[in-house]
């Protein structure tokens, strides 16, 4: 008679495996809570003490590490010298493990979890179980996805399970435990300042994508969600609208409601923002929906939609509407692929770090020239660097992204600005990182700016300092850098 080894965190579908099994002729070994489980519907149980002649110990943190239940997963069928120990030491051989871990990562998930409470859920006897049985999978299933009960018992049913199917799912258990030890290791050094020597991602495929446009999302539309959603990050506290293309705005700006903010962010560069995608910070009604109904849009997504906003979207071709939340601000790390390894960093988290900032020129900022320096700061952090974005009233006029130079970053907002008829006389500037040379500041002058946001830094501070001075433009330094690559 055959025998298979239960025990699982997750219950889901396991009362229909093991009826399956016990159909086709199975003996069913189990431990605790599954066994129970599969007692009180009347399935026959040999309980894992009595495999072991064991009872479990230390509140079940001993039970199956066992001899009599590893030589049973890892005796070779083909081998005489393990038949003949399994003999010798009136062990069975175990034919199938159906496996699920202990609740590691959704545990440390929960709010106010203790680290004892995290330490107590990390499996070791059915991670041992699965890896014994996936090692010698030429004769034992190791079973550690619920979805794969049905096609085993399917396969069973016909007689003989392949060679395929038994090395998928062995790959599949030391895909899950490596995942499952990886976010361990994760957790355990999380309030490690540095980055350690060895680093595990766990990343799992949830569909394939398309590269260009279309009505599902695609890698492009992914990227630029997540660029979008960057971008109103600066302003939790009040409405905010970015349009982003090729992951960088278009058109970005804070309003009093989500439609204001929406009618001057699309007014930044109204060509651009054609297949665009637009991103909100808070609940998208039928006036801000109503808006949009002119403009083809690839993607809107928001924290929230009103069902009257839903129904005036719904009217428009070819549009994916995504419910995300807001970005969360907790530290955490980023990725950026080189050939042969990544490059690792803090992820980026706005900070407009105003303590910090001083006047540098003559002339300090008027009320308003501040309240637009202090959104352009915002807006400047989610653009391609070199990065430039000239505002007034607290929205984008121009924006000169991913230029070689930062005066050229300059010359294209301007003209962008001019493209779209927007004014520049009067409004501000925001550089991502400082000028190297006053020419950037002469080139703003041109454009009538009159106060000028960025770093500093750079060894001719003073002279860049100086053409702020001698054109009467005001600027301040930030002392930090926002470079977006």
């Amino acid at each position: 008679m055959p025998r298979a080894l239960i025990s699982v965190s997750d219950k889901r579908g396991i009362v229909e495996f093991a009826v399956g099994l016990v159909e086709l002729g199975w003996e069913i070994v189990s431990t605790g809570g599954t066994a129970e489980v599969l007692s009180l519907e009347g399935i026959p149980v040999v309980r894992i003490e009595q495999v072991t002649g064991f009872p479990e110990v230390m509140n079940g943190r001993v039970k199956t590490l066992h001899p009599a239940i590893h030589a049973g997963l890892l005796a070779r069928r083909d081998e005489p010298l393990h038949l003949e120990a399994l003999d010798e030491h009136r062990f069975q051989p175990i034919d199938l493990v159906a496996v699920n871990l202990y609740p590691f990562r959704e545990t440390i998930l929960k709010p106010n979890i203790t680290f004892s409470d995290a330490l107590e859920q990390i499996d070791i006897g059915g991670p041992t179980m699965l890896r014994s049985a996936a090692k010698n999978h030429q004769w034992v299933l190791a079973v550690v996805d619920p979805a794969d009960y049905h096609l085993v018992l399917s396969a069973l049913n016909e007689g003989s399970v392949s060679s395929d199917l038994r090395r998928s799912l062995a790959a599949k258990v030391f895909t899950h435990t490596a995942a499952y030890d990886a976010t361990i290791a994760q957790y355990l050094i999380q309030s490690d300042d540095t980055l350690p020597p060895v680093m595990t991602l766990i990343l799992e495929r949830m569909q394939p994508l398309r590269y260009g446009e279309g009505k599902e999302l695609s890698f492009n539309n992914l990227l630029d969600i997540e660029g979008a959603t960057s971008a109103i990050a600066p302003w939790p506290d009040r409405p905010a609208c970015a349009i982003v293309k090729h992951t960088t705005p278009c058109g970005i700006a804070i309003g009093t409601t989500p439609e204001e903010a929406y009618r001057k962010a699309v007014s930044t560069d109204p060509v651009s923002a054609f297949g665009s995608v637009v991103a909100f910070n808070t609940v998208v009604d039928q006036e801000t929906a109503t808006a949009m109904a002119d403009l083809f849009i690839e993607v809107v997504v928001a924290p929230r939609f009103h069902d009257d906003a839903l129904a005036v979207l719904r009217r428009k071709k070819n549009l994916r509407v995504i419910e995300l939340p807001l970005m969360d601000t907790r530290p955490a790390l980023d990725y950026k692929r080189v050939r042969g390894g990544l490059l690792v960093q803090d992820r980026f988290i706005f900070s407009a770090d105003e303590p910090y900032w001083k006047v540098v020129t003559q002339r300090h900022p008027e009320e308003r020239e501040w309240r637009d320096l202090r959104f352009a700061w915002g807006a400047v952090a989610s653009a391609k660097s070199n990065a430039i974005v000239l505002a007034s009233d607290e929205r984008a006029v121009g924006i000169g992204a991913g230029q070689m130079s930062r005066v050229d970053a300059v010359f294209l907002a301007a003209h962008k600005a001019a493209e779209a008829g927007n004014e520049t006389r009067g409004a501000v500037m925001a550089s991502d990182a400082f000028f190297p040379f006053p020419d950037g500041v002469e080139k703003a002058a041109e454009a009538g700016v009159t106060a000028v946001i960025q770093p500093g830094g750079s060894k001719r501070d003073a002279e860049v300092v100086a053409a702020a001075n001698s054109f009467d433009i005001t600027m301040v330094f930030t002392s930090r850098r926002q470079f977006r690559h």
